[in-house]
């Protein structure tokens, strides 16, 4: 699969099999993905790789959390702004909409639009999940160095031909992950991708992205598009 490959088949899957991800293929994902861009080459993601029975027992205590009704821990960080304004609340309504309406879930079912979400602490039946944590010394930069790490790390996955979902729902209740996984104290759980295979007869999606004239401007004179002059290098 070449890149373009990888990026256009690459989605936040919801559903897998409990197919066993192939323990050579994480360490190829993970090997290649330490080649990520990183500011000052500080590479401050560190991250946690979990299956079988430590896996088992994560989703067990999560899930008992969701079952009490618990609202989780407090934030570590803001996922998402508190009220977003134009066209970021559209964009996240309408993806919304997009998602639940391929499960058949009305707008109005909240108890059926819970139980979607709380799917998440089962990493939808995957066997397999990634947890990443950042030092909570580290700033905005290395915020979006973790960022294109995981990025690549997802877009390798599919060159297994893997698939991901990531979640900044690991985060709710990150000290019952910490109870699992004991990271130091000074890591700040941002997220964790759940990998595995996609369960093909499950009903998703294809959540739409902004026309490229809502989010790209071009201020050369397009002289990329003209063939070069004879003689110019």
């Amino acid at each position: 699969m070449d890149v373009y490959g990888a990026v256009v088949s690459r989605r936040a899957v919801r559903a897998f099999t409990d197919q066993p991800v192939p323990r050579a293929a994480l360490e190829r994902v993970l090997a290649a993905a330490a080649r990520s861009p990183s500011g000052g080459n500080l590479q401050p993601w560190h991250l946690y790789v979990l299956g079988g029975a430590r896996l088992a027992e994560l989703k067990k205590r999560t899930a008992e959390r969701c079952a009490a009704g618990d609202p989780g821990d407090e934030r570590q960080y803001r996922m998402y702004p508190p009220d977003p304004k134009p066209p970021y609340r559209e964009r996240r309504s309408a993806a919304a909409a997009q998602r639940f309406g391929a499960l058949g879930i009305r707008r109005g079912d909240t108890e059926a639009r819970r139980a979607a979400v709380d799917a998440n602490w089962r990493c939808f039946g995957a066997p397999c999940l990634l947890l990443c944590y950042i030092d909570r010394d580290m700033g905005a930069a290395q915020w979006a160095d973790l960022g294109m790490y995981l990025q690549t790390v997802m877009l390798l996955v599919r060159a297994e031909g893997l698939h991901s979902c990531a979640q900044m729902a690991w985060s709710v209740y990150h000290r019952t992950v910490a109870e699992v996984v004991s990271p130091p104290e000074e890591l700040v759980l941002f997220a964790g991708v759940s990998v595995g295979f996609a369960d093909p007869s499950a009903p998703y999606a294809r959540i739409d992205r902004a026309p490229l004239g809502e989010t790209v401007t071009f201020l050369d004179d397009g002289a990329g598009d003209r063939p070069a002059r004879p003689g110019s290098s």
